[in-house]
């Protein structure tokens, strides 16, 4: 079955430019495209996409609106970030709204097409260095709010957890863990499900928030 992409971008040559790159490979269809925010989430309702890769600075509505609405709608999507710049402030907002990670516009077409399919499959979207750098930037606060969903996660699964906040994949888990892989992949699972969070990065949020990693 094919990963649905909805692209969102208001240059329609930069929307060109990301379908010619997806369509080329076979597990990846394009479902449609649009200008704005606002045609972001009319089309994200009809076209039920996997994956929308949205851009941020759109007129009408940005796509850190159309991002904290479509979460509020619980919309299925996974969505991901299109930006300039890596340090834009706006990220920070994209994902504290629900993001499930950013891509910058300049990322080589092979690692779009794996951070296509990593989104649509759940896992990590940002480098290691990028998630510790950017996860602490936009969690950054005096204060913590700690979560109670967290007191449901067993000794290990706190650990797995707190390896996912340090940017460590599976793989890397598993070696420090002496478990393996697959076994890590189950553990994440349960903790996405009782943390009641959409992927990886709204888990590592959650446990920056609530203070369990500083």
């Amino acid at each position: 079955m094919s990963i649905r992409v909805l692209l969102v971008d208001d240059e329609e040559l930069v929307r060109t430019g990301l379908r010619m790159i997806l369509e080329a490979e076979d597990d990846i269809e394009v479902v449609g495209e649009a200008g704005d925010g606002a045609e972001a989430i009319a089309h994200t309702a009809s076209l039920s996409p996997d994956v929308v890769l949205m851009d941020i600075r759109m007129p009408r509505v940005d796509g850190l609106e159309a991002t904290r609405r479509l979460v509020e709608l619980d919309a299925a999507a996974r969505i991901v970030v299109l930006t300039t710049f890596d340090l834009d402030e706006h990220v920070y907002e994209a994902l504290r709204a629900g993001a499930s990670g950013f891509l910058l516009k300049d990322t080589p077409a092979h690692q779009l097409v794996h951070a296509i399919r990593a989104a649509s499959a759940g896992d990590a979207l940002l480098a290691p260095s990028v998630t510790r750098r950017l996860i602490a930037e936009f969690t950054r606060s005096p204060t913590h709010v700690p979560s109670a969903r967290l007191a449901d996660l067993t000794e290990r699964e706190t650990d797995v957890l707190m390896l996912l906040a340090d940017g460590l994949s599976n793989a890397e888990i598993a070696a420090r863990l002496f478990v393996g892989e697959a076994t890590v992949k189950t553990h994440v699972g349960r903790i996405l499900a009782k943390l009641g969070v959409r992927d990886r990065v709204q888990a590592v949020v959650l446990a920056y928030r609530s203070g369990l990693v500083h």
